[in-house]
């Protein structure tokens, strides 16, 4: 275990009562924090129309923090490709790749609402799965469906607003790979005619891709011999399918001779495991309100989160994020996140902390940083 790095995924999280300007001042702040804790990259993920959730464009917010930072990796988890073009990509990230060169990470994602076609049904996972768990005791709950979303008026709206007007989606494998070329400098049309970003071609930018099953995201990351990113905090019953179907779909490239793996955990860490929980109150009901398609809510206290009305189809509704937050004591997460990288074989780990005030986001991610750092 002492060769595995942890890195630090932030949604930009807006606490109730506060703002947008608060969130994203609080998370240089941590992006300057963590690094000095020893974290390995810090990485914006994006979203939009959720109140509780600043982070809408990873590149805007990753240049602000490159100029605030030193040395710490900063990245996109994950650029949403449905959203924008390849060439828009590519020149966004050669703008910061030109002032802050060999510090950047290009994460790329599918858009949600888009399904995308899969070569197959995925293989059974090399490690087995018994009532829940994993041999070592990793939780893996059953698959959570977003049926319920289906058709939902909030979600057509979001697909109205972000989509490229007149466009027709692109498949995201084919962007992966206009990306990668536009990168390389060898971008031709059919008929040959070249294309050249500048700034982009040439970025020394490591490109990612960031998936939640063994679908065309992990494909496409293993056939063009890339990083991938697996998503335990969001998607933790395939985080295991994730991780074998790119493996199993992996072609040594001129980046990486072997598959490189890193999966994201929600974590909250406090003195002791009762702080932790307390911490920890406000995010089943803020899960349950992206679920719900209602947009993340500002992240509440954990008063106002135990007065929010409750049910049983709530409760429901969150399980499998709730029973695979990883809450307590630096001992009592660091011991959880090792069966997460024994189960998964990751090389590295990325954390995702929420807390309603900023102190204690900060002391979580310093307590899990000391312990980790003991145990090396």
């Amino acid at each position: 275990m002492s060769g595995i790095p942890l890195g630090v995924l932030d949604l930009v999280p807006v606490p109730s009562g506060s703002t947008a300007a608060e969130a994203l001042g609080n998370s240089i702040d941590l992006a300057r924090r963590t690094e000095a804790f020893g974290y390995a990259r810090y990485w914006f993920a994006e979203h939009h129309l959720n109140p509780g959730v600043a982070g809408t464009s990873p590149a805007v917010v990753l240049a602000l923090t490159a100029s605030a930072t030193g040395t710490i990796r900063l990245g996109s988890g994950a650029v949403q490709l449905g959203h924008r073009t390849a060439l828009s990509t590519v020149e966004e990230f050669g703008l910061i790749d030109a002032l802050h060169p060999g510090r950047i990470d290009l994460g790329l994602g599918r858009s949600a609402g888009r399904p995308q076609p899969r070569s197959g049904e995925p293989a059974p996972p090399a490690t087995p799965v018994v009532g829940g768990y994993t041999p070592n005791g990793l939780r893996i709950p059953d698959r959570f469906s977003f049926a319920h979303l289906l058709g939902h008026p909030r979600v057509a709206l979001q697909q109205k607003l972000l989509n490229l007007p007149g466009a027709q989606p692109q498949d995201y494998a084919e962007q992966v790979d206009d990306v990668l070329a536009l990168l390389r400098g060898e971008y031709r049309t059919p008929e040959g005619v070249e294309a050249h970003a500048v700034p982009g071609e040439g970025a020394d930018v490591q490109v990612w891709i960031l998936g939640s099953s063994g679908g065309v995201s992990a494909e496409t990351a293993g056939r063009n011999g890339l990083r991938f990113a697996a998503n335990y905090h969001v998607s933790p019953a395939s985080v295991l399918e994730a991780a074998e179907g790119y493996r199993a779909a992996f072609k040594p490239s001129a980046e990486l001779d072997r598959p490189y793996l890193t999966v994201s955990a929600d974590v909250v860490v406090a003195k002791d495991d009762e702080t932790a929980r307390k911490l920890a109150t406000g995010y089943a009901p803020w899960v349950r309100s992206i679920r719900t398609a209602e947009g993340a809510i500002p992240y509440p206290t954990p008063a106002e989160a135990r007065a929010l009305p409750w049910s049983d189809a709530d409760r429901a509704l969150v399980a499998d994020r709730v029973d695979t937050q990883f809450v307590g004591s630096a001992r009592t997460v660091a011991d959880h996140l090792d069966r997460l990288q024994e189960a998964t074989g990751a090389d590295e780990l990325l954390i995702t902390t929420i807390t309603h005030d900023h102190a204690d986001r900060v002391r979580s991610y310093r307590l899990l940083a000391e312990e980790w750092q003991r145990r090396r």
